[in-house]
């Protein structure tokens, strides 16, 4: 069932993609001598298609949950701006599509000198034949090794500095919303989607099945940042990743402080934090963000720009600060105040 229903989704993406493509990016490249780009530009369509697909979907679905049972009610949702345009630059999904496209040759190489000498490639398809092999069940072993290998790549985010300074652009959102999952700095975009492709072609994922689980994978992350009370049951808690434990780990003094505490990182499955004792459920609603943007005395007060640009531009200067091993300005390590006990932000349960 699900097999059929994937197979008409994307005959009509493809459809849609044909006729995007010949009816108005083919005459604009013939017009300006851009024909040397038509193959990896018509591939792209495609991602681009499912991006504005997803965006619709999450904007149907979550936008009325938000009015009807939000978590928290804003006088203004100004914050809540610049956040929808990390949406429409990252959903496109230009990103993993073009380390997908670029790193693959190179691994096509790699495999072939591998198989020379006598090296087994990985074939997660044929783990255990005649069972991984089909189709839905392959997919599914590829989320959860992709899911175990988001669980460690968001902990690592959080526990060295340079690398934190970067993701703290998603975690100065002090308003989380529908938009909140795709706001992140454009480097940390880069590596993110860098390391997952290769991880994809080490494992085997076809490109069709990678755009798939890219998808899946995105829309989850946009429900789990949704301004709406959703619970999902004792049981459901602890299959999927849900909003109320996700807005945890974004709740100040809680989720993220330090490089050694942290709690609720996972990205679809809460099962790692459960076996890495990083799990959490407190379903107490506090205030998101990072601490140091309070006001003194609570925090420091530091500036994590309002607006794209300054966002970006912010986050390259606290890592590089960083790097250079300079003293940050205001609170201490993730925006805790200076003296601060952050092992008391670390409610492991």
């Amino acid at each position: 069932m699900l097999q059929m229903l994937y197979a008409h989704l994307d005959s009509a993406i493809s459809a849609a993609q044909t006729a995007v493509y010949i009816d108005v990016v083919q005459p604009f490249f013939y017009r300006f001598g851009f024909m040397g780009y038509d193959e990896d530009t018509y591939d792209a369509l495609y991602w681009v298609i499912v991006g504005v697909l997803e965006i619709a979907v999450m904007y149907a679905l979550l936008r009325p949950l938000e009015m009807l049972r939000p978590v928290e009610n804003w006088t203004t949702r100004r914050a809540v701006r610049v956040d929808v345009i990390y949406t429409w630059v990252i959903k496109l999904g230009v990103l993993n599509l073009f380390f997908f496209v670029v790193l693959q040759p190179y691994f096509d190489s790699m495999q072939g000198w591998l198989r020379l000498k006598g090296v087994a490639n990985i074939d997660l398809d044929n783990l255990i034949p005649g069972v991984t092999s089909q189709p839905l069940v392959a997919f599914i072993v590829y989320l959860v090794v992709l899911d175990f290998a988001g669980y460690w790549y968001h902990r690592w985010q959080h526990r060295f500095g340079v690398w934190w300074e970067l993701h703290a652009v998603h975690h100065s959102q002090q308003q989380m919303s529908l938009w909140s999952d795709d706001r992140n700095h454009l480097l940390d975009d880069v590596i993110q989607a860098s390391f997952f492709a290769v991880l994809a072609l080490l494992i085997g994922v076809p490109p069709a099945q990678y755009v798939v689980l890219v998808a899946v994978t995105n829309l989850a992350q946009s429900i789990q940042h949704v301004n709406a009370r959703l619970y999902y049951g004792w049981l459901g808690e602890r299959l999927v990743v849900s909003p109320i434990f996700h807005r945890r780990h974004h709740a100040v003094g809680y989720g993220h402080e330090g490089t050694t505490y942290g709690c609720n990182f996972g990205v679809l499955f809460p099962w790692w934090d459960m076996l890495f004792r990083t799990a959490s459920w407190s379903r107490a609603i506090e205030p998101t963000g990072i601490r140091d943007q309070l006001p003194t005395p609570l925090g420091g007060g530091r500036n994590y720009g309002n607006g794209f640009w300054s966002q970006q531009w912010l986050g390259l200067v606290r890592a590089a600060a960083r790097c250079t091993r300079a003293k940050p300005q205001g609170p201490d390590q993730h925006g805790a105040p200076p003296g601060a006990s952050l092992g008391q932000s670390a409610p492991h349960s």
